[in-house]
């Protein structure tokens, strides 16, 4: 049974010294990349440090674009609690301090390290994991000229799991009869980031059918989750921007068919674990996704991505540089060593 061993509790009468450090970086990406609603030309990261005696925690966020969230605020929101985090906070008292969202996240991924650290033991070890394996993962095509996404879907040559980015447009269905005629041996989903009317998902849902789409990702607004009740749809539909925690997937199970956890969106890798386990119990196909980032953000994803049936944790392959150690992309497959983070 699915366990998270309690953090390593602090010595009684020999407080924790810990230094904490948050910086914020901007890695550039290898050419813009369009969702609905967004055009993205760097992801702005936030990464904490936590430096305890001789060891060395680390952990990175984006946050949450779409709830308002960007460096600066996370930043603030991890000062706001400086004092309790380098007093010695664990994960458990963090999830009370924090709300869902990239400034939990960081801390909550760089205590993971830390403990992983002090224990000399593997994060997917402490977590009740079994040891990490390569992971099949989706390639995202932005919202583009459908000629562009083709050769963009071309451009993944060992790819076997394709996703489409998609507005709400006309030309979506272009899009889509492009990407397939280009790749017509891979897995292909498509994603709306709440760009669809429910009338524009009826009009394209012949040709999704017809092209063997097999996810249709969050087609409509937070809140408009109901215009799912009544729609028989022959491919599965994921929630991402409507499921934020594990509060949330009980009114999703019915109308949704999986949902996709990201770690910025929830909290932390604490947050994930739970939700990729109770989606399961409700019937919900867990996923991992990610807000785009370093290898060091996609780690911890990876081991949630463990417990998913479908992965996607391509952030990285966007970036013009990454970090020094790197997640390695291979056949289509994901594989994350250790000595990148946990």
């Amino acid at each position: 049974m699915f366990r998270l061993r309690d953090p390593v509790p602090m010595r009684a009468g020999n407080p924790v010294q810990r230094a904490l450090r948050v910086e914020i970086e901007s890695w550039s990406l290898r050419e813009p990349f369009r969702i609905t609603g967004r055009t993205i030309d760097a992801f702005d990261v936030v990464v904490v440090t936590i430096e305890e005696q001789d060891f060395v925690g680390r952990g990175e966020a984006a946050g949450v674009h779409y709830l308002g969230e960007d460096p600066a605020s996370i930043v603030a929101r991890i000062e706001a609690v400086r004092g309790a985090i380098e007093g010695g906070i664990d994960r458990t008292a963090l999830h009370s301090l924090l709300a869902c969202g990239g400034a939990r996240n960081a801390v909550d991924c760089a205590l993971w390290d830390l403990e992983a650290k002090r224990c000399r033991s593997p994060v997917w070890r402490i977590a009740g994991l079994q040891e990490p394996k390569p992971l099949l993962t989706t390639f995202t095509c932005g919202a583009d000229d459908p000629a562009r996404m083709a050769d963009a879907a071309r451009a993944y040559a060992g790819a076997r799991s394709i996703k489409l980015k998609l507005t709400g447009e006309a030309v979506d269905a272009e899009r889509v009869c492009a990407v397939r005629e280009a790749r017509p041996d891979v897995w292909l989903g498509v994603d709306a980031n709440q760009g669809f009317s429910r009338a524009a998902l009826e009009r394209l849902m012949m040709v999704l059918e017809r092209e063997r789409v097999a996810l249709i990702e969050q087609p409509f607004r937070v809140g408009e989750e109901h215009l799912l009740d009544g729609f028989c749809s022959p491919i599965p539909v994921a929630a991402d921007e409507s499921a934020q925690g594990v509060a949330d997937l009980d009114v999703l199970a019915g109308r949704f068919q999986a949902v996709n956890i990201k770690l910025d969106k929830c909290g932390g890798l604490t947050e994930a674990l739970a939700m990729a386990r109770a989606s399961e119990q409700l019937g919900l196909t867990p996923m991992v996704g990610n807000m785009g980032g370093t290898s060091l953000a996609m780690a911890p994803a990876f081991l949630v991505g463990q417990l998913c049936g479908l992965v996607d944790l391509d952030g990285p392959v966007f970036l013009r540089t990454d970090r020094a150690a790197t997640v390695e992309y291979r056949d289509g497959f994901i594989d994350c060593g250790s000595m990148i983070w946990g």
